[in-house]
């Protein structure tokens, strides 16, 4: 019953700026970290970024310094603001999030389908 939906997903030319969202929903009593992953043609998923409950967030090599990670607390969202994009940094972008359902009290990972970023002039 616990879900999470990307969106946000699209074309956009190298340098310029895409802001991906995602939401989650359900049974939920608590949500711990929430995190990005993205994974390219024919590559590993990668880890993006990730931000704890508290709003301390972590980068990947990759995104630092372009990329930011932010999440509201009241409305279980969780964002990354991507800038001067490359073409690199196409792929298909996740979002992840350790979630306590309310049902049983039970943690664990769940993950969204993913929403696509194309970088290409």
């Amino acid at each position: 019953q616990v879900q999470l939906v990307e969106s946000g997903g699209g074309l956009v030319q190298p340098g310029g700026s895409l802001r991906l969202s995602c939401a989650a929903s359900g049974s939920i009593s608590n949500i711990n970290d929430m995190g990005w992953y993205r994974q390219a043609p024919g590559k590993q998923r990668e880890w993006v970024a990730s931000i704890s409950s508290s709003g301390s967030t972590n980068y990947a090599d990759s995104g630092k310094g372009r990329f930011t990670i932010s999440r509201d607390n009241a409305k279980n969202t969780v964002d990354l603001q991507m800038n001067s994009l490359k073409p690199e940094d196409t792929a298909v972008y996740y979002c992840t999030a350790n979630i306590v359902r309310r049902q049983d009290f039970v943690a664990m990972y769940y993950w969204g389908k993913g929403t696509l970023v194309t970088v290409s002039s």
